[in-house]
């Protein structure tokens, strides 16, 4: 097996080597970023052609609705997503949305609003990624309603996703007038706390959103229209049609004849209202705000059929909040989003991880959630609690609609598992194996423990989420690597109701980079730390950030202009670790010596490594004689070998699988084998593989190169040194669970190979030809006359 992959790189050398070299890959071809824009514009074509008509001659959409796609719980926070045929707009944007809108089939194609109802990490934290997707999906344009400091957070923000070519990014400030597209109106109201005064970062004013639903015509009752004798079918029918939709009557053969014989009643167009109500300071500003209150009285043309609250519980326990609440009367419908939600979000992550636990069912814990602990407020009108994939529909009919609803049915994810070919038979085989390894291994350590909370790569995904790695040094002691967007929200799930003492635990994080996969879970981190530490009593102490200086530049813009969040760091340059610098800064000794003393480390190290500028990976090791070393982002790198020499554990990245290595030099990753071959290099005691392509969701390509030391990482999968022995034996049963992945990624691979050999069979030929024609030789072998010979 060895042979035959040495066998494929030779030939892919020799394939570069006969067409000229190893240029880059062929490019895809561009998309056409503005296809969305076109097909507007096709759509409204008939509307601009009767323009006199203006807004009376459109129609509003056929179907409409408001479907919940972040619940409000602790892990997940809370998000809208509101469909029409015309367009799809999304209400908030924190960490963890975009993973959740992949997931469940929540399209992004035509987002082209977002709506903030505040500036707080919570409600922006997954901004910057769906920003980038919205890009590379050929977005042309999106458009983001809110708060005023939605300008300086998009500034902030190309510090690490460079300046944003190919999409237009504008922001409507809460101050300008109200919105209107094919499908309806929004109207932004304000709202301040007035215990504080406005500035330029506070985030005292919350902006709530009022959107109504364009008019729809009734429909064209065509049986109706043939039983009375119109002309249906043919030319004269189309202004009887327009007459009737217009509620106009019409005259036939000296007949007249009412519109509503014709037509179904028009939809005058519903509204519905989003507001968040953070906390007691706000409740005065929404009760008594007068145009919110003019909903409430009856006197609206539109009845308001649903409003959405993101608010607490110890608000909608409020008095105040509830009378306001109820006032809307009884044909209203509410939805509340708060952390009293219940609802599972991560569907396929529970599901996976449900079946890996049949496997290990230490190395693979089964999912926990965070229960609030608030007493939940009751009301005397229709109250809905929010659910992931809830849906309120608007039009064509009002009502709630509970299909799509996620449910954990764990029997059915372990009876799903059981019954593939080999599964049991292989676990079982496993499991026998393990016994006679744990029995002869003398390790049995509960610490050093490694948590993954994210082993993929890019963008977040339904099974992987992006980079991030916890080391339970002890029972008290937490280190961070990486902190990917979604990082706490994967903390919350692996931990549950102990996610608050092991936030406490962590003094320091680690971030290899500033892409947006490695660090855009940071600030989350930092406020719920903060959060955990003022719940649990205990005396509040800032995070030492081991980094590359460049991420204050944004830490800085983000603190200036949008939510304060320097206080909760004690900054340590990546650079001032690499072995033999010098430390010039008094304040940054103090804190390297704090943070060797606060772990028992003896020895906390960084390297530059193969991938961006700024990049770095890092070593630490114990007083105990444990070392781990984490790789970052790189490629195979001579400093990363010398620092992480005799490693206890490597974390190495391994992005890509064997025989993409050209693609790997593009992306500045390792692929499987250059991985492992790094920590034999250093002689590692053992390697665990993360930071797999989106690509391989499940499971990557196993190597040729794996052995007894090599392991593959999975979200939320836990490692402690004794299960060094334990992780092999693994790999049968994975290959079982996963058996269907695996052999479309191989018959993939082997495309990609069959594609190559016939690209270096023909250049190898073209190259034979162009010999024989400079020497003389035609291509039947025989000489070429018309050449003249020199005599």
């Amino acid at each position: 097996m060895w042979a035959r992959a040495w066998w494929w790189r030779r030939l892919r050398a020799a394939g570069r080597a006969m067409s000229g070299g190893g240029g880059p890959r062929r490019p895809r071809p561009p998309k056409d970023p503005l296809r969305h824009l076109r097909s507007r514009e096709k759509r409204l074509g008939g509307a601009a052609a009767a323009g006199a008509a203006g807004a009376s001659g459109r129609s509003g959409p056929r179907t409409v609705f408001v479907q919940v796609a972040a619940a409000g719980t602790r892990d997940a926070g809370a998000a809208l997503y509101v469909f029409s045929e015309y367009n799809r707009y999304l209400f908030n944007c924190g960490e963890g949305v975009q993973r959740l809108m992949q997931e469940h089939k929540l399209k992004v194609a035509r987002l082209d609003n977002i709506f903030l109802t505040r500036m707080n990490w919570a409600n922006v934290g997954g901004l910057s990624g769906m920003i980038l997707t919205l890009k590379e999906t050929g977005v042309p344009k999106c458009v983001l309603s809110g708060p005023p400091q939605l300008e300086k957070y998009l500034e902030a923000i190309k510090v690490f996703s460079g300046p944003l070519k190919g999409i237009e990014l504008a922001v409507r400030p809460h101050s300008d007038p109200e919105y209107e597209d094919e499908t309806m109106t929004v109207y932004q109201v304000p709202l301040t706390d007035g215990s504080r005064q406005v500035g330029q970062r506070d985030p005292s004013l919350v902006v709530a959103f009022i959107c109504k639903l364009h008019p729809k015509k009734g429909n064209f009752l065509v049986l109706k229209a043939k039983d009375l004798g119109l002309p249906v079918g043919t030319a004269a029918i189309a202004p009887i049609i327009a007459a009737v939709k217009d509620g106009k009557s019409v005259i036939f053969e000296g007949k007249e004849i009412l519109a509503e014989e014709l037509c179904t009643p028009p939809d005058p167009g519903a509204v519905f209202i989003v507001v968040e109500c953070p906390h007691e300071g706000f409740v005065d500003a929404v009760c008594e705000n007068a145009t919110l209150r003019g909903y409430q009285d009856g006197k609206q043309e539109n009845p308001v059929a649903l409003v959405v609250h993101i608010t607490p519980e110890p608000v909608l326990r409020d008095s105040r909040y509830k009378q306001w609440l109820e006032r809307f009367g009884a044909d209203t419908q509410h939805l509340v989003l708060n952390e009293s939600s219940q609802s599972v979000h991560n569907l396929r992550s529970r599901k996976i991880q449900t079946q890996l636990n049949l496997i290990h069912p230490e190395i693979f814990p089964l999912l926990s959630s965070y229960q609030s602990k608030k007493e939940e407020a009751t009301f005397s009108v229709p109250v809905a609690r929010g659910e992931c994939l809830l849906k309120y529909q608007l039009r064509p009919k009002l009502e709630w609609q509970r299909e799509a609803v996620a449910a954990d049915n764990s029997a059915e994810f372990i009876a799903e598992a059981l019954e593939l070919p080999d599964f049991q038979e292989r676990v079982q085989t496993c499991r026998e194996s393990l016994q006679g390894k744990l029995a002869s291994s003398g390790n049995t350590d509960r610490y050093p423990e490694v948590v993954f909370l994210g082993t993929g790569s890019a963008v977040p995904m339904k099974i992987r989420n992006v980079s991030s790695t916890l080391i339970n040094v002890s029972a008290t002691q937490s280190l961070v690597l990486d902190c990917g967007e979604g990082t706490f929200g994967q903390l919350c799930r692996h931990y549950g109701d102990d996610v608050d003492r092991v936030l406490c635990n962590v003094a320091a994080v680690f971030v290899s980079h500033i892409h947006a996969d490695h660090h855009t879970g940071l600030l989350n981190i930092l406020l719920q730390r903060h959060r955990a530490f003022m719940s649990q009593g205990r005396p509040y102490s800032p995070l030492f950030l081991v980094a590359p200086t460049q991420l204050m530049t944004w830490l800085h813009q983000y603190n200036d202009h949008c939510q304060e969040i320097l206080g909760h760091i004690n900054m340590i340059p990546a650079r001032f670790l690499m072995e033999g610098c010098d430390v010039f800064k008094p304040k940054a000794k103090t804190f390297i010596r704090s943070l060797l003393e606060n772990y028992d480390f003896a020895k906390f190290q960084t390297c530059e490594v193969r991938h961006c500028k700024n990049a770095f990976a890092c070593s630490v090791v114990h007083k105990s004689g444990w070392k781990i070393v984490y790789s970052g982002d790189t490629m195979p790198c001579d400093a990363l070998v010398e620092m992480g020499k005799n490693a206890s554990l490597l974390i190495h990245e391994a992005t890509l699988e064997d025989g993409l290595e050209e693609e790997a030099i593009e992306k500045t990753h390792s692929t499987t084998s250059q991985a492992i071959e790094v920590g034999m290099k250093m002689n590692a005691e053992f390697i665990m593989l993360n930071h797999f392509s989106q690509r391989y969701a499940k499971i990557p390509l196993f190597s040729e190169d794996f052995s007894e030391k090599v392991g593959i990482a999975f979200d939320h999968m836990q490692v402690r040194f004794g299960d060094f022995a334990a992780i092999p034996n693994l790999i049968l049963p994975l290959k079982a669970l996963f058996a269907d992945e695996i052999e479309e990624m191989e018959e993939r691979r082997e495309k990609r190979e069959l594609r190559l050999l016939k690209e270096a069979i023909k250049a190898s030929e073209a190259r034979t030809a162009k010999t024989k024609l400079e020497h003389g030789v035609d291509l039947h072998g025989a000489p070429n006359k018309k050449l003249k010979t020199a005599n």
